[in-house]
């Protein structure tokens, strides 16, 4: 169990919830199984035959047995010797509980070897496990499929009198929650579905009510630092900015600044999440809070989390700030700053300068990398801290750059991957959050579109067709794939879905030369991707953003702040390859200027399968609320403490981020008044047990750097 699940401790098989209840008399639906996840279905065997065929090995022998449930139908598929024992058990109406890879064999679902257990239904069956009306399903691997799993459970079982109850009794009670044994009693062997409800509500109460509390901690322990208040002066260098802005902010930009600048007010460090859709204005908003502290007499540090990007910033934030962002030199505003740019790549003299400028605060404001972290950078004066694309930065990093101040510096995390109220609450709930939800005017819509390669050869020929029209009438292309194709990708192993598709991805340097030998032969075609030395890749940027590049045939480097307003339409190959979140991010590189967009998800996946309706609704819709809801949903939440990187396993087992926003908004309201009124938990020695189960060593520091 440790190795297959990592439960080492019988609290934590308790706490291993089962994911679903089959019933005896009604069978798990087969049409909807996900393609390559371990799954485990309740079917009758329909037919079962064995084929002799021959193979290099000489004759051999291949069992087929067809499963049904009444709403679908999957074929199990035995070789070899291993073809006798089923033979005998599986025999056409035979009951029997399945377990198995699912895998896609000749465009059909199958399940190859799986595990299986008979159902007897008689009297003297020898496991009375089954005899329940319930059947509870636990998450298995091929090792430990589920049934092994339950009778562990009904061992430890007896012991669940002894857990420690983490939710304070008035609580309880006054939440009408049932008590944890019983509860665990009840999630494991209900008897009705009643009681799986009740168990359900009660353990989702744990999860949420814990979480929050270490949160709310955090949010106390934080609100006790001190930082030095920032105020913009004024007839400063943010009162000549806005005079020169040749556009009035959105409401939103406007409520959203005001938000930023009463916390930048105050003797404690802000600790706020700016969300907002691709092109919403965020970088305007996030520079007027840099202005505000610089003409405060601090200084502002944007992180971005790649070297093109922060060089894009660069270019838009002193083009924004015209000669206010020439500070001490010839020609610039008398109360500008400098505007230093610092990255890993930089010549020896320029960065010498630009960390000259920052030591002497001749630079109010620096746009870098993870090279900003670096021992040899000092501040003058760090005031604020913007960190762009948070899910890119690594704590540690923000926490380095955060120790550079002499006092706490703010901290302003931008992000442009819309998050659900309730998972900002769990996943940034020690940050206070601000949503930029319009998009600036002059912003035109995206038309997506699924192109079905394999199933219409002739709408992939079609899309080539519409990007040759895009640049006909004078507009520029993406083309986005999901591997380089260079020595080094060579040297990767395959993922599984690679070998379970039988074919890696599409790689831009293949396709970018069948594109420039066939479809879009004529037009002046471009590669850009990760590998490539930085000058070139600025090279390329630079002449695509000019015009002189007519397709940009790119991996996902352009997924983050490039802005090209004269690119309209992008091409995404191997679309099922990329999450909901990235394709919806890639999707908004198109239509930032007059011309409406047109993004094109290019698939081989068959209809029916999860992939494609992932697709289909990234097409049907450009809300990245709405999207992110879609793909939590798919993706099940992972580990909301962020610790998913690092494999610790996910610390919600039975709260679903985004179904559950009544309990995390009452959890987080009962956890920060429980703490206000006793931050050490003196009174509640079950809550600080369970607080440190929750937070071995490694979430603690996680939630400690934030």
């Amino acid at each position: 169990m440790a190795e297959a699940l990592d439960l080492h401790t019988v609290g934590d098989l308790l706490h291993h919830y089962p994911r679903r209840y089959a019933e005896r008399g009604e069978l798990t639906a087969l049409s909807d199984l996900p393609l390559d996840e371990h799954v485990t279905v309740v079917a009758q065997v329909a037919d079962a035959r064995v084929h002799t065929f021959n193979g290099a090995k000489g004759r051999g022998q291949r069992l087929e047995v067809t499963i049904t449930d009444g709403s679908g139908r999957i074929q199990l598929v035995f070789f070899g010797k291993g073809v006798h024992k089923p033979h005998k058990d599986l025999l056409p109406g035979t009951r029997a509980m399945f377990a198995g890879k699912v895998s896609l064999f000749n465009r059909k679902l199958q399940l190859a070897h799986p595990a299986y257990e008979l159902l007897r239904g008689d009297a003297d069956e020898a496991v009375d496990t089954w005899a329940g009306a319930l059947i509870p399903i636990y998450p298995a691997t091929t090792k430990l499929e589920s049934w092994k799993i339950a009778k562990a459970v009904d061992a430890a079982l007896p012991s669940a009198v002894e857990a420690v109850d983490p939710l304070p009794p008035a609580l309880r009670d006054g939440r009408g929650l049932a008590e944890l044994p019983d509860a665990l009693q009840k999630i494991h062997r209900p008897r009705t579905k009643a009681d799986i409800e009740d168990a359900r509500q009660r353990l989702k109460w744990d999860e949420a009510f814990v979480l929050q509390v270490a949160l709310a901690r955090r949010r106390h322990a934080d609100s006790q630092l001190p930082a030095v208040a920032r105020k913009p002066a004024p007839d400063g260098l943010l009162t000549a900015f806005d005079a020169k802005l040749p556009f009035t902010l959105t409401d939103g930009q406007q409520r959203v600044s005001g938000e930023i600048f009463d916390d930048l007010a105050t003797q404690h460090p802000m600790h706020r999440l700016l969300q907002g859709e691709v092109g919403s204005g965020k970088t305007m908003v996030a520079l007027r809070a840099m202005l505000a502290v610089v003409d405060s007499g601090g200084q502002a540090a944007m992180l971005a989390p790649t070297e093109v990007l922060a060089q894009q910033h660069h270019r838009s934030v002193t083009e924004m700030m015209g000669e206010l962002a020439e500070g001490g030199m010839l020609g610039g505003a008398e109360q500008g700053t400098k505007v230093v740019l610092l990255t890993g790549s930089m010549g020896a003299a320029a960065r010498r300068q630009a960390l000259l400028d920052l030591v002497t605060g001749e630079a109010g404001i620096v746009i870098g990398t993870h090279a900003l972290i670096e021992d040899k950078v000092q501040f003058h004066d760090l005031g604020l801290v913007v960190v762009d694309e948070q899910h890119r930065f690594g704590v540690e990093q923000r926490d380095a750059l955060r120790g550079k101040g002499k006092q706490p510096p703010h901290l302003l995390v931008m992000t442009a991957t819309p998050i659900p109220r309730t998972v900002a609450m769990t996943v940034f709930g020690d940050l206070e959050t601000s949503v930029l939800d319009q998009l600036p005017a002059g912003r035109s819509p995206i038309a997506s579109h699924v192109v079905p390669a394999a199933d219409k050869p002739h709408f992939l020929s079609r899309a080539w067709e519409r990007v040759r029209e895009e640049v006909e009438g004078g507009h520029q292309a993406y083309v986005v794939c999901a591997r380089i194709g260079d020595d080094e990708d060579q040297k990767r192993k395959p993922s599984p879905e690679d070998e379970a598709e039988k074919r890696p991805p599409l790689a831009v340097l293949d396709v970018a030369a069948k594109l420039a030998a066939g479809p879009l032969a004529g037009l002046r075609v471009e590669v850009l991707h990760g590998r490539m030395h930085p000058d070139d890749k600025d090279d390329v940027m630079r002449r695509f953003a000019a015009g002189d590049v007519d397709v940009l045939v790119a991996t996902t480097v352009i997924e983050v702040g490039v802005n090209v307003p004269n690119a309209t339409a992008m091409v995404i190959m191997d679309a099922d390859r990329f999450g909901v979140s990235q394709l919806h991010q890639l999707r908004g590189r198109v239509g930032r200027g007059a011309a409406a967009g047109l993004c094109l998800l290019v698939t081989e996946m068959p209809e029916a399968t999860p992939a494609r309706q992932r697709l289909a609704a990234v097409a049907a819709t450009l809300d990245g609320f709405e999207l992110s809801r879609i793909d939590l949903e798919q993706r099940r939440e992972g580990d909301v403490l962020g610790q998913a990187q690092s494999g610790v396993r996910s610390s919600l087992r039975m709260l679903a981020v985004i179904d559950d926003e009544e309990v995390i908004a009452a959890a987080r309201e009962e956890a920060t008044a429980i703490v206000e009124a006793d931050p050490e938990l003196t009174a509640h020695p079950e809550l600080r047990t369970a607080l440190d189960a929750l937070l071995d060593k490694e979430r603690e520091e996680y939630l400690e750097k934030g």
